[in-house]
């Protein structure tokens, strides 16, 4: 009877690597999935009335101005 050995080939990276690789891809996928959310308008709508209003606006009130002066 045969038996096969499966071998997983890591190209010479350690599991840590690979690890940490799945960690900042997952974190990164979180950020995105949020960012999906929050650009709703239906989501901003009720935001607005849990009194969060606009968190950009309130955390980084120069926001505006410098994005107008990067688009120069």
């Amino acid at each position: 009877m045969d038996t096969h050995v499966v071998r997983h080939e890591s190209n010479g990276h350690s599991d840590e690597t690979r690890d940490t690789l799945f960690l900042l891809g997952g974190v990164a996928l979180a950020v995105f999935g949020a960012g999906l959310i929050l650009t709703n308008p239906t989501v901003r709508k009720y935001m607005g009335q849990l009194g969060v209003g606009n968190i950009a606006k309130d955390l980084m009130p120069d926001l505006d101005r410098y994005l107008k002066l990067r688009s120069m």
